[in-house]
């Protein structure tokens, strides 16, 4: 035969069609269309035999039609004219009296795709919605879906969607599933197809007789139904029970999809089905299928925004194989980040030290970003771990340890000792450009601390001419200068090179701007200087969660089954890609008030108090708490420290009003608030919608948690005549709780054994020591040896609102002691 793809094959095939001898031999017929729809699947141009496959196609032979239809349904656009002769046969196979025949006549008829075509499709459509046989019935629905995508500004005709519907109700589940499908495209524009009380009662009472496709489609129709009542609802979701466990992860999905969508206001009821679904989910990790697996994961970080401890108790089921791709590894271990506690971290720790060393660079950089997002909890440890990982003298492993050191000093300043000692050495294994704009940060900000800081920076200075990363040379710029500020006798002679070169030898314009700066900012003078570089850090007491708030069920219910968990990145991840931590930008802008973050509406509401429609007489406000828009620690602070509270000493409860601005101090007593664990502490504040930032280690002094949330209440109208109507206000309030531990050193001098506590002095000078404090400081109330100082600032300034938030916070500390006690 001659090369494939030439003239010749084509008229060689022409040759053999037209062959009389050919044609009389039904197995040497069939043969050579064969060879035709294998030429036309190898990309050759075999159109010019459209007239010899269209007389093929008047056969008795059902694979012979077949075949002859696959080529007739590919090249019937570029042959029009010739596609009519085509339509006669078509008409008499769907007459057949084999269904078979009927059914793939219906359905190439449809396939040819030609306007011109369409009055002769019409007739044998409508028949075949009324064919005897169950195959050809679902070709017909699906036809008239075809037909109406062809002419899709044509009128529809209300017969045909009558009859459409009439078919719902076919003993054929898949002839149902096909309606619903058809009506939704020929009633897109109308909505889609509509679902009533019976419609929906007969498709869940028919849900089990469709195959696992057809369900998903039936479930997916099902959330346009909205239940008339409370008790149809509950009939509903007990029809729904059985899909919400089933075998099939699709089903399930579906069917967790339609929960969703008819229980926005049973939270309850979400609660108990995103419960139910935990199994079926875990079993889809293990799937064989790696798209099944990739997809279930996915999912499953998307219900850990609302449910953070839904699979606690399982993470080992989020271990990484061996032989599974990056992309299923790096995102089980961002499901690992969300599952740490204190019971399991060590665990998950020495499971992700394991990673760091996988051959895969992605991977093992994944893995030491997830080990320093959980040091900012669990710093000890972690940086155990990193340090560890810097003796492997691995470039890509150096880099990225590096970096995450440098994201966790930012937010976690108490780990800086720790960090710099490490951090010595490290530049000669150092070779991608990011990892060396890691270690010149750590250098600049900590450069007192580490003692090879100007040797170091002086063997990049040595080299910046033949620097070709644009972002060390900059870097390199604020490294150099914040160490002169500390150690200028070994810094001041390599920065005036550095200077020179930067600003006289330099081709990049924001080298040499950056460098210009710097000059005239030392020109100024070094306190200038240092009043711009070295700002105030945080307080190294302060450990920062990894968590975040739980978000509402409703603000990624839509996207539930859907493709859009599958694009979406993970919450807060670190880019192991990014610079400096202080270039990192925020949506909101660099000089907004505190009132300016409360732009944005609140997604879900914890109400103390009644109605906030009806104004009680009661002092009492009706308030709602939201935790949106969420803050991150960086704002948290800058919004803290924005203005300072100057409070007098003399009242147990101080205020001050500056404009929009309100400072409230109070004193709390829960004697047993220091010994809850941190886990239980933000669960209480979480459940009323009271988000904590920051905390300091349970046990040690001084104790603190920074926390923050929006309020949202009904501020009746002043005048009388608009008594019945009310506006709503919205606050910020920042909060910080304090225990300093000095009640608790004064009573150890003031109690004796009988009152519960060990005596470590003798009784004389317990004697003595309490009458001198006694003449120094009065009288001291018993009860305040276990206070809390509880700091509020809000604004804009509403004092009724701060003081239902005090007694709504008062109240959880309150549980939490009595709870311990």
């Amino acid at each position: 035969m001659p090369y494939l793809g030439s003239e010749d094959t084509v008229r060689e095939l022409r040759r053999a069609l037209t062959n009389p001898n050919v044609q009389s031999d039904l197995l040497r017929y069939r043969n050579t269309i064969l060879k035709v729809i294998r030429a036309m699947s190898q990309g050759v141009d075999v159109s010019s035999l459209f007239s010899e496959m269209v007389k093929a196609c008047a056969t008795v032979d059902v694979v012979q039609k077949k075949l002859v239809y696959v080529f007739l349904c590919s090249y019937a656009t570029l042959n029009p004219e010739l596609s009519l002769l085509v339509i006669n046969t078509l008409r008499k196979d769907c007459q057949d009296p084999n269904p078979m025949v009927r059914s793939l006549a219906l359905r190439n008829m449809t396939n040819l795709r030609l306007p011109s075509l369409v009055e002769y499709v019409e007739q044998p459509l409508t028949a075949g919605l009324r064919d005897r046989a169950a195959c050809v019935r679902r070709v017909a629905v699906l036809g008239w879906a075809k037909l109406y995508n062809l002419q899709t500004h044509s009128d529809i005709d209300a017969a045909v969607v009558n009859e459409l519907y009439s078919l719902l109700r076919d003993t054929d589940p898949v002839v149902m599933v096909n309606c619903l499908r058809a009506l939704d495209e020929i009633l897109k524009e109308e909505g889609g197809v509509a679902i009533n009380k019976p419609i929906a009662h007969h498709l869940l009472n028919r849900l089990k007789e469709c195959d696992i496709w057809g369900q998903c489609e039936v479930l997916r129709i099902l959330q346009r139904y909205r239940p008339q009542s409370e008790d149809e609802l509950f009939d509903i979701l007990s029809l729904l029970d059985a899909s919400l466990v089933s075998p099939h992860p699709p089903v399930m999905a579906a069917t967790l999809s339609l929960f969703l969508s008819l229980c926005p206001a049973l939270p309850t009821v979400t609660l108990a089905a995103l419960e139910r679904v935990r199994a079926p989910l875990l079993a889809t990790c293990g799937s064989a299928s790696r798209e099944m697996m990739f997809a279930a994961i996915c999912h499953i970080q998307l219900l850990l925004r609302s449910l953070p401890g839904l699979m606690g108790a399982h993470y080992k089921r989020f271990f990484c194989g061996y032989a599974e791709p990056a992309y299923i590894k790096q995102r089980k271990m961002q499901v690992l980040m969300e599952l740490v506690n204190d019971d399991n971290v060590a665990m998950i720790l020495d499971e992700l030290k394991g990673y760091c060393t996988d051959v895969n660079t992605d991977t093992s950089q994944a893995a030491i970003s997830a080990i320093g997002r959980i040091g900012r909890s669990y710093s000890d440890r972690c940086l155990e771990i990193l340090t560890g990982l810097l003796g492997l003298k691995q470039d890509h492993i150096t880099s990225a340890v590096v970096q995450t050191m440098r994201d966790l000093v930012w937010v976690c300043p108490q780990c800086s000792d720790t960090v710099c000692l490490a951090v010595e050495g490290c530049e000669e294994t150092l070779q991608d450009s990011q990892g060396r704009q890691a270690l010149l940060w750590l250098l600049g900000v900590y450069g007192e601390r580490v003692s090879s800081a100007p040797y170091t920076l002086e063997v990049f200075i040595d080299g910046v001419r033949s620097e070709t990363s644009l972002g060390v040379k900059m870097e390199l710029l604020t490294a150099t200068v914040r160490v002169l500020l500390c150690r200028p006798a070994e810094t001041q002679d390599m920065l005036g090179r550095l200077l020179h070169y930067c600003i006289e030898e330099e081709t990049n314009m924001s080298v040499r701007d950056q460098a210009l700066l710097y000059y005239r900012l030392l020109h100024c003078g070094i306190e200038e200087t240092r009043k711009v570089l070295q700002g105030r850090r945080s307080d190294p007491s302060l450990g920062v969660l990894i968590g975040r708030p739980a978000e509402p069920v409703g603000q990624w219910a839509c996207s539930f089954n859907t493709l859009a968990p599958l694009k979406q990145v993970a919450v807060e991840t670190e880019s192991t890609s990014r610079g400096s931590p202080e270039h990192v930008t925020f949506d909101r802008k660099p000089n907004t008030d505190l009132s300016d973050t409360l732009n944005c509406g609140q997604d879900e509401t914890v109400h103390s108090g009644s109605d906030p429609d009806v104004l009680p007489p009661s002092p009492v406000v009706p308030l709602s708490l939201s935790l949106s828009p969420a803050l991150s620690p960086a704002e948290f602070e800058r919004l803290w420290l924005q203005r300072p509270h100057v409070l007098s000493e003399q009242d147990s409860v101080k205020t001050e009003e500056e404009e929009d601005y309100l400072c409230m101090e109070e004193r709390v007593r829960c004697p047993e608030i220091l010994h809850c664990s941190t886990q239980s502490l933000q669960a209480a504040m979480q459940l009323v919608n009271i988000q904590m930032l920051a905390f300091t280690s349970p046990h040690k002094l001084p104790w603190r948690v920074y926390l923050y949330t929006h309020t949202q209440h009904a501020n009746p109208a002043d005048t009388p005549s608009s008594s019945s109507s009310s506006s709503s206000s919205s606050t910020l309030i920042l909060g910080e709780l304090l225990y300093s531990g000095e009640g608790n050193q004064r009573s150890a001098i003031n109690r004796g054994p009988g009152d519960g506590d060990v005596a470590v002095k003798s009784r004389e000078d317990e004697q003595t020591e309490g009458e001198e404090e006694a003449a120094a400081d009065g009288p001291r109330p018993q009860g305040e040896q276990d206070e809390v100082k509880v700091t509020l600032k809000q604004q804009p300034r509403d004092g009724k609102a701060l003081k239902a938030f005090l007694s709504i916070l008062t109240t959880v500390l309150h549980t939490l002691s009595s709870e311990r006690a």
